[in-house]
């Protein structure tokens, strides 16, 4: 069972970096194959599909940001409002990544949304989940909770920005939006 777990992790390591990198519909399953070093008969007794692969891979994204980000989050000294800016900072870091594309989600939707409703499904609950994490944050700052929807979407554009810009500078953009947002909401209440 330890061999198959093994294969299982060398399989999505593999898609991961692949689709990751060059897209999902660029990336056949005999590059999958030739990356992770398993058998083409064993890759699909373990993913019967490529569908079935996508969405295993973005599952794991989906855990692997999100564990990223309330880690980041909870090394954060200082107040509630610091750990909701530290939001963007987190994204600052993600963003100066070198191999950082944009969103794993926000890439396979525009590729196969229309087309796979699990993907679509998948990008749904992570941006649902994304948005849930910021809530909490802003419920623990004592802000008000529409500012939870404007600060997820100050994080989306920033996300795709600095995919497209190559910079992570959208980041610290999207943070200033967010300071002057808190305080506007803090001086409204």
């Amino acid at each position: 069972m330890l061999e198959e777990e093994t294969a299982r992790e060398r399989v999505l390591d593999a898609a991961e970096e692949l689709y990751y990198q060059r897209g999902v519909q660029a990336v056949g399953m005999d590059a999958v194959r030739n990356a992770s070093g398993v058998s083409l008969k064993r890759l699909y007794r373990l993913y019967p599909s490529k569908g079935d692969l996508v969405e295993a891979y973005l599952r794991r994204r989906d855990a692997q940001l999100l564990q990223r980000l309330v880690g980041y989050v909870d090394t954060v000294d200082g107040t509630p409002q610091d750990r909701v800016l530290a939001v963007f900072d987190w994204l600052y870091s993600w963003f100066s990544e070198s191999d950082y594309r944009g969103c794993a989600f926000i890439n396979s939707y525009g590729e196969l949304g229309a087309a796979s409703p699990a993907v679509a499904e998948a990008a749904r609950k992570h941006k649902a989940a994304f948005r849930r994490r910021v809530a909490d944050l802003v419920a623990a700052a004592g802000l008000p909770a529409s500012l939870a929807d404007q600060l997820s979407l100050l994080a989306e554009g920033a996300i795709t920005t600095a995919a497209i810009s190559r910079t992570p500078e959208p980041a610290r953009t999207a943070r200033d939006a967010a300071q002057a947002l808190i305080e506007v909401s803090r001086t409204a209440a």
